[in-house]
């Protein structure tokens, strides 16, 4: 008898938020702080040092900022975790009763509901609770190394595309080139991140690509505003 597999996404939700919004934030950021500065009228050497800067200070801010939000998630995920295990150790016959309600609010009939309480219960008590009654599973748990690793990382590589152009186009170019070459970065990103995620690809595409193109036109617009021209 062949086993029916299925692909399911659900897992890759913790990786693939962090590098999304990662890469996502490094595109963004520094194509708008390389256009700004080029706007202003600053030179070729003046850009990169900026966007050097930009790429570093952002990856660590990434890194730290997703570190701790996630630690905070994680934190409370293991007070619930703590406090349900000494709860069945505590009161087990209240424990089961409430699994069991949660599976009759299921579908499950009383008798049925309290037997696969029962069964799950004998298996693994702290798993069946902290993934039926507290919503806590292996696949969504909050991993904080992980996380602030793949922002960094994809921040890194996302700011690296624009810096790239500047390096590529000349002076008289180089804001059409950021600007050109940042949003079809972006729109790679998107694809991509809609193929990872099985999500339409339009609408992760159009999503990226106008709020990149939004905020790079506002820095650049405050750039030519305020900028005075070497």
């Amino acid at each position: 008898m062949r086993r029916h597999r299925e692909r399911h996404r659900t897992q890759r939700t913790g990786w693939l938020r962090a590098a999304v919004l990662g890469a996502n934030d490094g595109i963004v950021s520094t194509a708008s702080l390389v256009l700004g500065v080029a706007a202003a009228g600053a030179s070729t050497q003046a850009i990169l040092v900026a966007g050097v800067a930009g790429l570093m200070a952002g990856a660590m801010s990434m890194a730290a900022g997703e570190y701790v939000s996630v630690s905070s998630q994680s934190d409370t995920e293991r007070a619930d975790l703590d406090r349900e295990s000494k709860e069945l150790t505590s009161n087990p016959e209240a424990e089961h009763a409430e699994l069991t309600a949660i599976y009759v609010q299921r579908g499950l009939d009383d008798a049925l509901a309290s037997k696969v309480a029962t069964q799950l219960t004998k298996h693994d008590a702290l798993g069946a609770h902290s993934r039926d009654e507290l919503g806590i599973s292996e696949a969504l748990t909050a991993r904080p190394v992980q996380a602030a690793m793949a922002s960094a990382a994809t921040f890194a590589a996302g700011a690296a595309m624009p810096l790239a152009m500047v390096l590529v186009f000349p002076s008289a170019t180089v804001m059409w080139g950021v600007g050109i070459g940042s949003l079809l970065f972006l729109a790679i990103l998107g694809f991509l991140a809609a193929r990872a995620g099985g999500s339409p690809i339009f609408v992760s595409v159009a999503r990226v690509t106008f709020w990149g193109a939004l905020a790079m036109a506002i820095t650049a617009g405050v750039g030519a505003l305020f900028g005075v021209s070497a």
